[in-house]
C-alpha cells in the first residue's frame, strides 16, 4: 500500500521545451549577473564560478543544505556573498523569470493526477531536483497550471540537503511528508534522477521516452491517475 506520491515537476508535471528555455534562462541570468560579475575577483569567470556552484550542490554534502553550499562555493571563488548581495537575483526571479512560461505549458494528465491522489488520501510532492530558490519552483508550478492545490513538500534549495539522484535526497522527502520511503512511488521522466529512488526502497514510475528505463511501473500521468486507487 502507498501513502506518498513524488512527482518530478519539469518534463512530468509541467512539459518544458528545455533547450528554449535554459537557453533564454541562462541568456537572461548572465545579464542579471552583470551588477555583480563586475565587482567579482574574477569578473570573467563569474558565471563559470556560478555554474560550478550549481554542481557542487549536486555533489554530497551531509548536513549543509543546497543554498548554503551554493553560496559558499561562490563566496569561495568570487569574493561575492549572496548571504548580502541576494536582491539582485530576487529581481530577477520575481520580473525577468515569470517572462520564460511561454517555453512551457501543464502536461497532460498533470491536474488530473494530484487531483485524484488527493482524493485518495496521499500525501504529494513536488520533487523537483532542489537547484533553484522556491520563488523560481513556484513560477513553474503556475506553469503547470496547480498554483490552486496543496502539496505536502516542495523540494526547493532552501530547504534540502542533497539533489537526485543521491538517496539522502528521497528519504529527505519522505521525511518531509512524513512517511516511509517504501511507502511512496516516484514519478518521473529521468531514468537517473527519477528512477534512482528505487535505491531508498521508493516504487517508481517512469513517464518518459526511455524504453529501457528500470521502472516497476511505465506510462503516462493520465495512466498513473487510473492506476493509484488501485495502489492504495
Amino acid at each position: 500500500m502507498i501513502r506518498a506520491i513524488l512527482l518530478d515537476l519539469d518534463g512530468t508535471l509541467l512539459d518544458l521545451d528545455l533547450r528554449a528555455f535554459l537557453d533564454r534562462y541562462f541568456a537572461a541570468l548572465d545579464l542579471a549577473s552583470a551588477p555583480l560579475a563586475a565587482r567579482a575577483s574574477d569578473p570573467a569567470s563569474f558565471m563559470r564560478s556560478l555554474h560550478d556552484a550549481v554542481g557542487a550542490m549536486m555533489q554530497p554534502h551531509p548536513g549543509a543544505v543546497n543554498r548554503d553550499v551554493f553560496y559558499r562555493h561562490l563566496l569561495e571563488h568570487t569574493g561575492i556573498d549572496l548571504a548580502f548581495e541576494w536582491q539582485v537575483y530576487e529581481r530577477f526571479y520575481a520580473e525577468v523569470f515569470p517572462t520564460l512560461r511561454d517555453t512551457a505549458k501543464p502536461a497532460a494528465g498533470a491536474r488530473r493526477v494530484v487531483t485524484v491522489a488527493a482524493e485518495l488520501g496521499l500525501k504529494t510532492a513536488v520533487a523537483t531536483n532542489p537547484i533553484f530558490p522556491r520563488i523560481a519552483i513556484d513560477h513553474r508550478i503556475a506553469w503547470a497550471g496547480l498554483d490552486d492545490l496543496a502539496f505536502g513538500a516542495v523540494t526547493s534549495y532552501e530547504e534540502m540537503a542533497a539533489c537526485k539522484p543521491h538517496a539522502d535526497y528521497f528519504r529527505q522527502t519522505a521525511d518531509m511528508l512524513d512517511v516511509a520511503p517504501e511507502d511512496c512511488i516516484m514519478v518521473g521522466d529521468d531514468r537517473v534522477l527519477d528512477m534512482s529512488a528505487a535505491d531508498v526502497g521508493m516504487g517508481t514510475y517512469y513517464v518518459g521516452d526511455d524504453a529501457d528505463a528500470p521502472a516497476d511501473m511505465r506510462g503516462s500521468l493520465d495512466e498513473l491517475a487510473d492506476l493509484l486507487p488501485r495502489l492504495v
